[in-house]
């Protein structure tokens, strides 16, 4: 955007800020009649004079060049307030707006705008209040763009100075010290008078409540967290060996011991295990885009006051692994000490309540806004296809494509401790029931589903072919995974066939959108030969491992066909493996989608959110 057009747009937003007090009785009126208000003739010339103002900056009133009379003679009119059906709420308010609109208004001639209520309002305010916010932002990446070039000028003057032993930086210092982006303090008037009317009408005249959305502070790394991110992990690794040892001990993988231990332990343990090497690797992602300063805050839409750093992602594993592999231990301890394993077998549910309990404290507690923040994204997802489809939303989605192991085992979890098995130890009443082998199908097919729909929601949205073909990607994934279950279920030559074509057609898919779509690679015209034009990384070979390596961990279904003949408890060993060679594929992925997007941010210059405003727009600047 030039800057020209940009000064333009920000006086348009700043002056609706200004007349937003103004209106704002007028609004409120409106909430309690809907459709119309009045005045009174002694506050006709100001509104007139308001409505004017508004229609300039792109408010559109209906029916305002011919203002209707009521039967007290006074004018009515309507306005307008587009808010985006970002969300089910939204969405059902506003076809219940037309409906209510259609129903009862219509046989006004005049015809009204959209219905209006308060919480339509509010939302408007939300918006208006987002869009001053990256205003601002925005105002203040243009005061360090005029900063960075002025000390880039200096230092290459008294460079050319040194080199050509001249002392002639003087002279164009004057020059450029008066042209325009230098001398002009447009953009510092622009961002006081932001901060006037933000204090003003978002903050009730508190400068230090407006500054907090304006100018979040970025909260220091304290070295607490570093210390108990190497204390818990001492633990773990204590705690660990103590387990292995009492395991060879009390001769627990037995053949005659295994089946118990495997069907009640294995699949709660396994999945905090894969939890929290996601959470490993969500670190090393975090710290590694740090690092290469990608701004992955900007591209999720993260509270950067609030957001996750690494160190806060280290110290979440290490502590949740502590306390699981704590768990096992006294698991361990108490079978071994002679307790009844109806007891025994119930550590690993309350484990998981207390968990799942400290997931929705409300409390202030262990980093509520980043758990308040990951339960919003799931419950996005969930619900797709009726939510606006953010990168957050999606980048999520894409994770839990790579845990479907841990939700089977925690729908094996849930059958055990629902059904009461853990005090019957009947274990085969979940792993022989119709019930079970169906939701395997559910679990196995949801996180694609999820996918597709954003993908479906994501075409509706922009009109981008490009996602109908992403849809096609997990679409085909589904059919794989479906094929797979069921040859393991029924073991033949058909199903054999099936499972190879499907699991073949499915990982070329998605290893081309992998390598071409997400990361941006294999150009064969770019001036590195096969990768992008644009690097991050130096070294030009960690792409080319990088591949490589991707492709080998997108072909390890090959196992689930080639079933080794082992044990129960190899068999499970070499699940959870495959398992967790996923979930480090999946934080190896993570690094370069992010990077391709950072690349595309700064190639098309995109360093503020927009924020769509609740009013239609006009050209009305002429």
């Amino acid at each position: 955007m030039e800057k020209t057009d940009y000064f333009r747009k920000s006086k348009k937003i700043i002056q609706v800020g200004m007349l937003k007090k103004k209106i704002r009785g007028e609004l409120l009126t409106c909430a309690e009649s809907p459709t119309e208000f009045e005045e009174t003739p002694g506050q006709t010339p100001e509104t007139d004079s308001v409505i004017s103002a508004l229609e300039r900056n792109g408010v559109n009133f209906i029916g305002s060049e011919v203002r209707s009379k009521t039967k007290n003679g006074k004018p009515k009119m309507s306005m307008r307030i587009d808010i985006p059906a970002t969300t089910p709420t939204r969405t059902i308010s506003a076809v219940t707006s037309m409906l209510w609109e259609d129903l009862v208004n219509n046989p006004k001639k005049d015809g009204a705008g959209d219905f209006i209520n308060r919480k339509k309002i509010q939302c408007a305010e939300k918006m208006i209040r987002g869009a001053f916010v990256e205003l601002y932002r925005g105002l203040g990446l243009l005061k360090t763009y005029s900063s960075l070039n002025m000390v880039a000028f200096i230092k290459i003057l008294k460079k050319f100075d040194k080199v050509s032993n001249q002392q002639v930086s003087g002279n164009y210092l004057k020059s450029v010290k008066r042209s325009h982006f230098i001398s002009s303090d447009k953009v510092v008037r622009l961002m006081d008078e932001v901060e006037s009317i933000f204090t003003r009408h978002f903050a009730n005249n508190d400068r230090k409540k407006a500054m907090k959305f304006l100018r979040p502070q970025h909260h220091r790394d304290s070295h607490m967290v570093t210390f108990f991110v190497g204390l818990f992990t001492g633990c773990f690794v204590s705690l660990f060996s103590v387990y292995a040892i009492l395991a060879h001990l009390s001769g627990l993988f037995t053949p005659g011991t295994e089946a118990g231990y495997m069907e009640t332990v294995y699949p709660v343990f396994s999945a905090f295990a894969l939890l929290s090497l996601h959470l490993f690797m969500y670190g090393c992602n975090l710290f590694m885009w740090k690092s290469t300063r990608i701004n992955y805050n900007f591209i999720f839409e993260f509270t950067p006051s609030t957001a996750l750093k690494y160190r806060d992602a280290f110290l979440i594993c290490t502590s949740l692994m502590t306390a699981v592999v704590g768990a096992m231990v006294i698991h361990l301890l108490l079978r071994s000490s002679g307790f009844s394993p109806t007891q025994v077998d119930a550590i690993p549910g309350f484990l998981l309540l207390f968990f799942i309990g400290l997931l929705i404290c409300p409390f202030n507690i262990f980093y509520r806004p980043t758990r308040y923040c990951f339960l919003r994204i799931i419950r996005n997802i969930v619900c797709s296809p009726f939510y606006k489809v953010l990168m957050v939303d999606f980048f999520m989605a894409d994770q839990l494509t790579s845990q479907i192991p841990l939700l089977r085992h925690m729908e094996s979890t849930a059958c055990y401790f629902l059904a009461r098995s853990f005090r019957t130890h009947r274990y085969e009443t979940c792993k022989s029931g119709r019930l079970y082998r169906e939701l395997a199908y559910v679990i196995s097919f949801a996180p694609y589903y999820w996918r597709a729909m954003q993908c479906a929601r994501r075409w509706f949205d922009e009109c981008d072919p490009k996602h109908l073909a992403n849809m096609g990607k997990y679409v085909s994934a589904m059919v794989a995974a479906g094929a797979r279950i069921t040859y393991a279920n029924q073991k033949n030559e058909l199903w054999l066939v099936v499972v190879l074509v499907t699991s073949v057609l499915a990982t070329v898919y998605q290893l081309y959108w992998d390598f071409v779509q997400d990361w941006n690679l294999l150009n064969p015209k770019s001036k590195n030969p096969w990768l992008r034009d644009d690097l991050i990384l130096k070294n030009k070979s960690i792409y080319y491992v990088s591949i490589a390596l991707n492709l080998v961990l997108r072909v390890a279904w090959v196992e689930t066909v080639t079933r080794f003949n082992v044990g129960m408890l190899e068999s499970r060993m070499l699940d959870f493996f495959l398992a967790s060679l996923e979930v480090i594929r999946r934080g190896h992925w993570n690094f370069y989608r992010l990077e391709n997007e950072h690349l595309n941010n700064a190639g098309k210059f995109r360093a503020v959110n927009t924020v769509p405003l609740p009013f239609r727009e006009t050209d009305s600047d002429g």
